[in-house]
């Protein structure tokens, strides 16, 4: 059964990813009874992940602020501030920021993906090892965990 679920922005979990950039878990799975996962991406120019598919979940994303460009299908598109786009499973996608910073709200459901997340990224309330870095070794091993497909590499 859902319920409320508050947390403060300084009660949400955040994650370091790709490039150096923040990934925010905004509600994940234990929130929402794995209904839904909103991540918040604080990410620079370049940032990409692997070209890949999900086999559990359907993905939407808003660009809050920045720009980039959208892979679905092989098809090329191109992402202004404020636009958005859902990415039914069983499609390949990737997408890069093609601004200095980005700002993307990421919505999957059902919930589950954020496993992914947590298992390549690094929770930054912990010290940061030394050397880390999110290889795409462990990016392919948590995506095969959690139900995705890596079908190639960022574009």
């Amino acid at each position: 059964m859902s319920m409320l679920y508050l947390a403060q922005a300084q009660q949400q979990q955040q994650l370091e990813w790709l490039d150096g950039g923040t990934l925010t878990m905004v509600l994940d799975g234990a929130a929402t009874d794995g209904q839904l996962m909103m991540g918040r991406f604080d990410v620079s120019e370049g940032e990409a992940p692997p070209y890949h598919t999900h086999t559990l979940e359907d993905e939407v994303f808003m660009l809050i602020s920045g720009t980039a460009l959208v892979w679905y299908d092989d098809r090329e598109y191109e992402l202004s501030e404020g636009g958005v786009v859902f990415l039914p499973k069983g499609k390949p996608h990737a997408y890069r920021i093609t601004s200095k910073k980005a700002d993307l709200l990421m919505i999957n459901t059902p919930a589950g993906i954020e496993g992914m997340f947590r298992y390549s990224g690094r929770d930054k309330s912990t010290p940061r090892p030394d050397g880390f870095q999110i290889s795409p070794e462990r990016m392919a091993e948590a995506a095969e965990k959690f139900g995705n497909i890596v079908v190639g590499p960022p574009r």
